[in-house]
């Protein structure tokens, strides 16, 4: 296994860049072009997932990074929860929204999991 040197490196931040291109994808549909505001905090809640795992990583303290993932993980909730209204409001099927929501869970899971990991480096 190589060593990870860089925030690319990390398959969440790789998970989260995927989940992040996909719900720019999903709000480019009709429905949700005209709701900005939903559009908006779906945006900013995926991207602040990569964005908190490569600030974090970033920063090259343990303590610190365990944070920022814990920030990270808390906005894959927050795209979960507005996934539900997208599908409420039918901005998005069935489909997309289990595709979507799976992936998010993925990126939970796979932060949280290094977030326990980082304990481990001290």
């Amino acid at each position: 296994m190589s060593k990870v040197t860089k925030f690319e490196d990390l398959i969440a931040w790789q998970k989260a860049r995927l989940l992040t291109r996909e719900i720019y994808r999903i709000t480019e549909k009709t429905g949700f072009r005209k709701d900005w505001g939903l559009t908006n905090q779906m945006r900013r809640a995926a991207v602040s997932i990569m964005s908190n795992i490569a600030e974090g990583f970033e920063r090259n303290r343990p303590k610190e990074f365990q944070h920022f993932l814990s920030i990270a993980k808390a906005s894959s909730g927050e795209v979960r929860s507005l996934l539900y209204v997208a599908r409420d409001v039918k901005y998005i099927d069935a489909d997309e929204f289990c595709q979507l929501f799976d992936l998010s869970l993925e990126v939970g899971r796979i932060t949280n999991g290094l977030r326990g990991s980082i304990s481990r480096w001290q």
